[in-house]
């Protein structure tokens, strides 16, 4: 082998090292596709042992009432004078859920709600003179299931946001009285409520297996069916329908849950 032949070895071997390294590096390295952009691509997995886990159950209560009185002295309104009332609005519901997987539950909500004021007023003295009692009373019966989804948006397991997606079916009877001091006026009316509503809101656990919940409406659907019935005789019926894309910061909600 001549010296010439003897050189050239070493300079290929070289020369095929280098292009098969350029061809490897030019080689795109797939993307990790395991990790999500957004809020719901950063949330933190959920441990077996935790309270939102697959195969837990939940269940709670929630009681609410709304009570009001005037005192002795007239309450002055825009268009006349309310001169006594009292009355109040009841309402306790029970619900349980089944955590179908990790953060998520499918549940159902049942409850009974009850409506009651007497008031006596007088509207617009200076032209009709329009004085009234008039006495209400109202019982409402409802079933409300629900999907609940939990977000574990900090690495803790005392605090989780969540939403629920419900639909609530309610029927409503009640009864109303009007007394001008020449005629009562008796009204009877009956209702069939279908709500749609998203509900998003804060979890605190309190103890290992209590947390205290509070939502709050975002989005409500409401269909209401209501005849109505005029001392006896006169018979009605309509519909009417209820859109709301806001925040009601009046409707919070508050409860005790307690995770098995």
């Amino acid at each position: 082998m001549s010296l010439r032949s003897f050189l050239l070895v070493p300079i290929l071997c070289i020369s095929v090292w280098a292009q098969t390294g350029k061809d490897s590096s030019s080689v795109p390295v797939p993307a990790d596709s395991s990790h999500k952009g957004g809020l719901l691509g950063s949330l933190h997995p959920i441990g077996k042992d935790e309270a939102i886990a697959k195969g837990r159950i939940l269940s709670g209560a929630t009681l609410s009432l709304i009570q009001a009185q005037t005192d002795d002295d007239a309450l002055d309104v825009i268009i006349g004078e309310i001169y006594e009332a009292e009355g109040y609005s009841f309402t306790v519901e029970a619900f349980g859920g089944y955590f179908i997987k990790d953060a998520l539950a499918l549940g159902l909500r049942a409850g009974y709600s009850r409506t009651w004021y007497d008031i006596d007023f007088s509207l617009m003295e200076d032209l009709v003179d329009l004085s009234q009692h008039r006495k209400y009373v109202s019982n409402g019966f409802f079933v409300q299931p629900f999907l609940k989804n939990y977000l574990k948006v900090f690495d803790s397991k005392i605090l989780y946001f969540f939403n629920e997606t419900s639909l609530l079916v309610e029927y409503s009877y009640g009864i109303s009285q009007s007394d001008d001091g020449e005629d009562i006026s008796r009204t009877r009316n009956r209702m069939w409520t279908f709500k749609f509503g998203l509900n998003p809101g804060l979890c605190i656990m309190v103890l290992d297996r209590l947390a205290f919940e509070s939502s709050v409406g975002l989005l409500g659907l409401s269909s209401s069916l209501v005849e109505v019935e005029e001392n006896d005789k006169t018979h009605s019926e309509f519909v009417y329908n209820i859109v709301n894309f806001t925040i009601n910061l009046l409707a919070l909600d508050f409860s005790l849950v307690y995770f098995f």
